[in-house]
């Protein structure tokens, strides 16, 4: 069988999150560099994205993950249904930056946008994951968090790329592990990271029961921020898949997960 490994590129990763549209190309190219390395040692891949300040900022403005909303609660300037068709566009903005630095490292590698096969949101989404399943060897397929359709009442949601990964991990034939390339941390950390050297420490093994504090930015994030990976992610590793939360700026590290070497981040142990 195949071996095969999911990563997950963080939103805050790959983009500043805090400024619209602005992507951290220098990040992504260490990224892209660090994949094509392992898709050298054998290893397929699939790569999954977040949204960072080409998703979360619009859709948290116009309160998306809500579902449909009153009119009169909604910013004037665009509708709810104008504003889900904007976030997908700026998603496929963001994805080409993605695609473009895979590219530039001879990685191929084919999107599958979740608006176009997927449907409700949360672990429980509708979708056909056997795309991911028939891709030849070599061919990285990629996906990223999205405003899907849902069903009524709601109409429409944030399927969130940490629900994607843990599907994929899970449902897909082969997967080893499961990575988890962060921005800003070096894993899970005992409290929120402030900048000050002994404010909070990296935890290198998480187990289910554990407590931990983690930074979730309400004003940006409308995705469940760090809790919903560590959730996420015990629930990947319930399957018997290696589960780690990594640096993704300090260079080798993703990649060191990856082929399953000895990495400074966080394990969740089940």
């Amino acid at each position: 069988m195949r071996e095969r490994v999911v990563i997950k590129w963080g939103g805050g990763l790959i983009t500043e999150k805090d400024t619209m549209k602005t992507v951290r190309k220098e990040v992504l190219d260490n990224l892209a560099n660090q994949l094509e390395t392992c898709l050298s040692e054998g290893i397929d891949v699939v790569l999954v994205h977040g949204a960072g300040s080409f998703g979360h900022l619009k859709a948290k403005e116009y309160r998306l993950a809500e579902g449909r909303q009153p009119a009169s609660t909604i910013p004037s300037t665009m509708t709810q249904d104008e504003a889900v068709e904007a976030v997908r566009h700026d998603m496929q903005e963001l994805n080409r930056f993605v695609m473009e630095a895979l590219t530039k490292y001879d990685v191929s590698a084919v999107c599958l946008p979740p608006h176009q096969w997927a449907r409700n949101t949360g672990s429980e989404f509708q979708g056909d994951l056997t795309l991911f399943e028939s891709a030849p060897r070599g061919i990285v397929m990629v996906t990223h968090g999205d405003v899907v359709d849902c069903d009524s009442p709601e109409d429409f949601g944030i399927l969130s790329g940490d629900d994607l990964v843990y599907r994929l991990a899970t449902e897909l034939s082969g997967v080893q592990r499961l990575v988890f390339a962060m921005g800003g941390v070096e894993g899970v950390l005992t409290g929120p990271p402030t900048g000050e050297d002994d404010a909070s420490k990296l935890i290198e093994t998480l187990h289910k029961h554990d407590a931990f504090k983690g930074e979730h930015l309400e004003q940006l994030d409308v995705t469940g921020g760090i809790g919903l990976k560590v959730e996420r992610g015990f629930q990947t590793a319930a399957h018997g898949i290696a589960v780690h939360l990594v640096s993704g700026e300090i260079d080798g590290r993703v990649r060191d997960a990856c082929l399953g070497d000895d990495v400074r981040g966080t394990t969740l142990m089940p």
